[in-house]
């Protein structure tokens, strides 16, 4: 054993000061570090991130500009400026209709240099998140952060609850669970592109309702084929795991089977899984984006005349909805999905097994004498899918 004494930890300088190099500030950091860090913080986050963040950023400056007639980046940005941009951007009660407090023509200029998609009122959402960007900002500048102020907090809150008062929610995206999911694949009848599609389907959804970054990030390198009806796939660098060891998650039943239907009629020996399909079933060498993701899982919906709001998070959605209503253990679950939180995972998962909760069908007085019981097709047994 290493006994440390203070005797230990007493800094003895080795060598002296030289001239080669000029020495630096211990309390500041120099311009070619601050240009390092800089790299790091960008080379480290996401690109969906770091889009969203831009984004957000662009309509902060832009708003301030117009509303207060100065440029963002000079100092911290004080409460009243934050109380501010949310009066101007959520709507209230006022008498008997709603108002918010964005001037009509700088609702019109914001549109009109493209940071603001359509006139009108933010979402709390939106605002929310427009809140958590401009709080970062302020954290990597090292200044006090204004949405941390109560005042603030406060607001944001009572905001939220008036609008849930008057039935504005935040609706998720429409899961995709075994039925729909079938339907989608039922009509992957349509070639190459049928194909892909049914292939992507069907990682997404059986191999632990992966991301459509993860989607695309995939490569055909990164699977690793067990036996016909099972096939496993290398994970990298995810949303959730920026840093982690490469992960094996298993496909299996008609997942398997899918992916090998779709790189023997492609042909494809490296690159990316997931590509691009020109006109006339023409392959393409790029990967797909992830918005072409969703505009798949949209477009399948569609032909098979599902309703919802659908998009390549209801995959994700839908996998874990499924597994609740089957019955499969929370820890499996999130082994395969990769959630951090339970709490993010628990709201899809509790709809799954209430849908086969007996207490969600039980019986009433002179009504039949059996409870009603909700039956669920096992995608394992019906339809060879494993999630």
């Amino acid at each position: 054993m290493v006994h440390v004494t203070n005797s230990t930890l007493i800094p003895v300088p080795l060598v002296a000061p030289t001239t080669g190099s000029a020495l630096l500030d211990p309390d500041a950091l120099d311009a070619a570090t601050q240009r390092a860090t800089e790299d790091f913080l960008a080379e480290g986050t996401p690109a969906n991130t770091s889009r969203s963040y831009a984004s957000a950023m662009r309509y902060w400056s832009a708003w301030y500009a117009l509303r207060y007639g100065g440029v963002l980046h000079a100092q911290p940005v004080p409460v009243p400026v934050v109380t501010q941009f949310v009066v101007d951007h959520l709507e209230r009660r006022h008498g008997n209709g709603l108002r918010y407090e964005l001037p009509p023509d700088v609702d019109a200029q914001l549109v009109a240099a493209m940071t603001k998609k359509a006139l009108g009122p933010l979402s709390s959402a939106t605002v929310g998140h427009r809140l958590a960007v401009l709080a970062k900002w302020h954290r990597l500048q090292q200044w006090d952060t204004p949405t941390d102020d109560h005042r603030v907090k406060t607001l944001m809150a009572k905001a939220r609850r008036a609008q849930a008062k008057r039935g504005v929610v935040t609706r998720k995206k429409t899961a995709a669970v075994a039925e729909p999911l079938q339907s989608m694949l039922d009509t992957c009848t349509d070639g190459l592109r049928g194909l892909r599609d049914r292939a992507l389907l069907l990682v997404a959804w059986s191999g632990g309702g992966r991301r459509r970054s993860e989607l695309v990030a995939m490569q055909v390198s990164d699977l690793r084929r067990l036996r016909a009806d099972t096939w496993t796939y290398a994970l990298g660098r995810t949303k959730s795991n920026a840093i982690g060891p490469i992960r094996e998650k298993p496909l299996r039943g008609e997942a398997a089977h899918a992916v090998t239907q779709w790189i023997e009629a492609a042909h494809l020996t490296d690159g990316p899984l997931f590509r691009r399909l020109y006109r006339h079933g023409t392959l393409g060498a790029r990967a797909l984006s992830g918005d072409q993701v969703a505009r798949i899982v949209q477009r399948r919906a569609k032909l098979a005349g599902l309703p919802g709001d659908w998009a390549a998070h209801s995959l994700r959605s839908g996998f874990v909805t499924e597994a609740g209503r089957q019955g499969v253990p929370l820890g499996e679950v999130m082994a395969m999905t990769e959630h951090r939180s339970v709490g993010t995972v628990m709201g899809y998962f509790q709809a799954g097994t209430l849908l086969s909760s007996r207490a969600s069908a039980l019986a009433l007085p002179g009504g039949p004498s059996e409870a009603l019981t909700l039956s669920v097709a096992s995608p394992i047994e019906d339809r060879r899918t494993d999630p």
